[in-house]
């Protein structure tokens, strides 16, 4: 359900004022962070209204569980789910992420999101490592399909039982290489964030090489990381999805050096303008007054675990 909180006046110098400011500067212990990333997310979905349904941890604890049982609609957070099982077939050796896949005209989806449907040169050929770079960036439509081609969808839903996820599934349809993205809970999504980091689902080179797309300066920028600089923008992985009037965005934060420290996984609907998909919409204008402060939350405690990600190497060029 929606989050309400109550403006209360506080007076200038008064305990409980004290107490709010002190909690606005970077918090130096994973309590007091937790306690500031509760409170903004709190305010921040209060003032978009709509239903929400969140799961944020950090420091390896939850920091904030608004109905995260509750099965939703993922929409292309899902995508990240879909990616992990094509890179687990890479990992058994079943794929290659040089392997090519057909693009006929046929399986572009049209008036779609991405770039497939603009660039109108058919029948091409793209590599798995050009699909999962679009598909996870520009989240572009026609790479679902295009995935499905080597994952199909039964096979999709069997690895993530197998991997623990049973609510993370996609929707199957008479094609077998075609689905529906479907359906997750926001435990199950940050769970399954996770456990990516931690090294539990993938190869470490597989994980390294999805959190690259996910970390990119042309990953997703419209939510938690709009209102950032570069570097900062670089220190989360993120996947935001959209329909109708949802609007989902999950992630990771990495401290300084490297280590996963806060994970979100949060997925809103109900609220006013759906039919705006852009910065505009009233969730996204919530994550992103959430992504700056959420930062400032953990900016002074480690993260967990004991393997660090470094943040991709980024070079501007001007052509040559």
């Amino acid at each position: 359900m929606g989050t309400a909180v109550a403006a209360g006046s506080i007076l200038a110098g008064s305990p409980a004022s004290a107490q709010e400011a002190d909690i606005e500067a970077s918090p130096a212990t994973p309590d007091r962070a937790r306690q500031k990333v509760k409170r903004v997310y709190d305010d921040a979905a209060a003032e978009a209204g709509g239903t929400w349904n969140s799961c944020i941890s950090v420091a390896d604890q939850v920091a904030v569980d608004v109905a995260a049982d509750e099965v939703v609609e993922a929409y292309s957070v899902n995508k990240v789910a879909v990616a992990v099982t094509l890179m687990d077939k890479i990992d058994r050796g079943l794929l290659t992420l040089d392997q090519q896949v057909q693009v006929p005209a046929s399986i572009v989806v049209p008036g779609g999101d991405g770039i497939v449907i603009l660039d109108k040169a058919y029948p091409s050929a793209f590599t798995l490592g050009h699909v999962l770079s679009l598909f996870l960036t520009v989240s572009d439509d026609t790479c679902v399909r295009l995935v499905g081609l080597v994952v199909p969808a039964a096979e999709i839903n069997q690895i993530l039982v197998a991997k623990g996820f049973p609510k993370t599934q996609v929707t199957p349809v008479a094609n077998p290489n075609r689905y529906f993205l479907g359906q997750t809970t926001p435990r199950e999504t940050h769970d399954l964030l996770k456990a990516l980091v931690a090294g539990t689902l993938l190869s470490p080179a597989s994980t390294e090489y999805l959190l690259s797309i996910l970390r990119s300066p042309v990953a997703f920028t419209d939510g938690i990381r709009r209102e950032m600089s570069s570097a900062d923008r670089a220190r989360i992985a993120t996947k935001a999805g959209w329909l109708n009037d949802g609007r989902n965005e999950a992630g990771i934060m990495f401290d300084t050096a490297g280590k996963p420290v806060l994970i979100y996984s949060m997925f809103a609907h109900g609220q006013a303008n759906p039919e705006d998909f852009g910065a505009t919409h009233p969730v996204r204008q919530a994550t992103a007054k959430m992504g700056p402060k959420f930062l400032c939350a953990v900016d002074r405690i480690a993260g967990a675990g004991t393997r660090t990600f470094r943040a991709p190497a980024y070079q501007q060029y001007n052509g040559g």
